[in-house]
């Protein structure tokens, strides 16, 4: 008896069905690709509560405070009127207090506030709370000055050729995508204006970085990422050359900060809203062990133990036992090109050999040739 076949039971229709098979790819969006490596929206938050608790906000406000009139001292040096001036990411309006310091000059005994050489200043910021929390302060009065909420810092909502300098302090190394701030910076710049920015970057917070890594590895066996990272001083003057500003100028200066433990280091960076936003990150607090760990292993590494019998004597006792933190400080000053900008020189145009000078001036009698 032959098997029985389903064959006879089935529709024609449903044996001649094609069954078709497609394969979709991901496609890359146009434009440059950007790699996110921060949480905006976390970043935010944790600004907004910081800024909510405005005594603590102010106390930790040193840091801030500090590089805002490093960086205001800058426009010493650049002898003319701002009629317009735009603050990216202006935090607390740190740059606006600092404008209005009476006699900024040190080589002059009386000078007016850098605030007298700027018509109007618009300071932006993604935190309204934060933006606003010393708009009763009395610094308000002495600057012309504009507070303005932006949805993101990433993205300037404003038209070509705006501004006549664009400040920014302790904001940039917060943003995923700095060369495309730096291009809309340039844009919204008139011909021959500057900007002047400070972040931090290269080794800020080496001291905590290495010690929460090696609390880690001795308490939990793997290493999580607890402190951002950011940028190299290096790499800073390649990516404004690419953004289009000539006139370059990076420094860095390293601004020591001593605290009593590593958990004092960390609220503070709490209350100052500088936490960890990074994308990825653990969520919820560090477990009890890696932190005590961790204040351990930076102590043994970095803290300032003076036990040494060849101290002098005029030794601050107070640094004894104190844990110091690093915070490097990157100012970067670019200009966008103008028709009366200054311009180097062709390539081959000189005409004295730097070679010629050199041993001209080196080592011998002056006139380049050994003794025998």
């Amino acid at each position: 008896m032959k098997p029985l076949s389903l064959r006879p039971f089935i529709p024609r229709p449903a044996l001649r069905r094609k069954v078709d098979f497609n394969r979709h790819y991901a496609v890359q969006a146009p434009g440059a690709p950007t790699l996110q490596v921060f949480n905006r929206h976390t970043k935010y938050l944790q600004k907004e509560r910081a800024a909510k608790d405005v005594e603590s906000s102010r106390k930790v406000d040193y840091l801030k405070d500090e590089v805002a009139v490093r960086l205001s001292e800058r426009l010493l040096d650049i002898k003319r009127h701002f009629p317009r001036v735009l603050d990216v990411g202006a935090n607390a309006c740190n740059i606006a207090k600092a404008l209005t310091i009476p006699d900024p000059d040190p080589s002059t005994p009386s000078s007016p506030p850098i605030a007298s050489r700027i018509s109007h200043l618009t300071a932006a910021d993604s935190s309204p709370t934060l933006l606003h929390r010393d708009a009763s302060l009395p610094f308000n009065s002495s600057i012309s000055m504009t507070r303005e909420v932006l949805n993101d810092e990433e993205y300037l909502p404003y038209e070509a050729e705006t501004f006549d300098a664009v400040l920014s302090s302790l904001s940039l190394h917060w943003i995923n995508d700095l060369p495309s701030l730096l291009s809309q910076v340039n844009h919204v710049l008139k011909p021959d204006s500057p900007f002047i920015a400070a972040m931090f970057g290269g080794d800020t917070l080496f001291e905590l970085r290495t010690s929460l890594q090696l609390a880690d590895l001795e308490r939990r066996g793997g290493v999580s990422p607890h402190v951002s990272p950011l940028a190299d001083v290096r790499d800073i003057g390649g990516l404004l050359g690419k953004a289009g500003f000539k006139m370059l100028t990076v420094d860095v200066d390293d601004i020591i900060v001593d605290y009593p433990s590593t958990f004092a280091l960390m609220a503070d960076l709490q209350a100052m809203g500088e936490s960890n936003a990074v994308l990825g990150r653990e969520l919820g607090g560090l477990r009890r062990d890696v932190l005590l760990a961790n204040d351990a292993i930076y102590r043994a590494l970095h803290g300032n133990n003076n036990d040494d019998d060849d101290d002098d004597d005029d030794d601050d006792d107070d640094e004894k036992g104190s844990l110091p933190a690093t915070f490097r400080v990157i100012y970067m000053i670019g200009w966008k090109e103008g028709p009366d900008q200054p311009k180097p020189l062709e390539r081959g145009s000189a005409q004295v050999n730097i070679k010629d000078i050199l041993e001209g001036s080196g080592g011998g009698g002056g006139d380049g040739k050994e003794n025998s």
